[in-house]
């Protein structure tokens, strides 16, 4: 079972989140790095995943061998900077179903505002991972969640690259059977829902656009 908050401090994953963190690098730079990490992140968040055995022949004898148990899990991309993440994970899991929610932050009340809904079936039976890059207040995450358990998932995961104490504290009390995987828990939230000291806006930084 994964605790409810996993940082993970690996050395490259470390390494790769400072360059993201500097303002100067570049757009392409900065989504070649997004994807890397990840891959690593994926690495931790399906530590869990359940598994079985099938008989196979390899070029010296016959054995049981493992293989992952069950249907195949479904990625669930938070728009638009969940994609960033998406892209590496399904590089590393490129069987996974895809879904997307798409969710807005309103500039003046911080709350989610949904404009986009479309999830695989069925996920009830998939372990459902959703990714975001930035868990900054919360609220959007947790009504990505909310959603998801209303198509019917309840074995959720959620990933992301940066955590406030605020966004944790929000999801946490929203949905306390989440465990929650990233990268970095930074300090705090800035009076405009940014997290301090944060990337700036992974959406912006990873499309090039302000």
């Amino acid at each position: 079972m994964l605790d409810y908050l996993t940082v993970v401090r690996h050395p490259l994953v470390q390494h790769k989140l400072t360059i993201m963190r500097d303002r100067e690098t570049s757009t392409n730079s900065f989504r070649r790095l997004l994807r890397e990490i990840s891959q690593l992140l994926a690495y931790e968040i399906t530590r869990e995943m359940e598994m079985t055995t099938r008989r196979i022949q390899t070029p010296i004898c016959e054995m049981d061998a493992p293989t992952i148990d069950g249907k195949k899990l479904a990625l669930i991309s938070i728009l638009r900077a969940g994609n960033g993440l998406l892209d590496g994970v399904l590089e590393l899991i490129p069987a996974a179903r895809v879904g997307f929610v798409g969710l807005y932050r309103d500039p003046e009340t911080l709350q989610p505002v949904q404009y986009y809904y479309k999830v695989p079936t069925d996920l009830q039976s998939r372990l459902v991972i959703a990714l975001d890059p930035m868990l900054a207040t919360g609220n959007s995450s947790a009504a990505a969640i909310d959603l998801l358990k209303q198509s019917g998932a309840t074995n959720i995961r959620f990933m992301c690259l940066l955590a406030a104490p605020e966004g944790i504290a929000r999801m946490k009390e929203a949905h306390p059977d989440v465990p929650i995987v990233t990268a970095a828990v930074d300090e705090r939230l800035n009076e405009h829902g940014y997290i301090v000291p944060g990337l700036g806006d992974a959406g912006d930084r990873m499309f090039g656009t302000k």
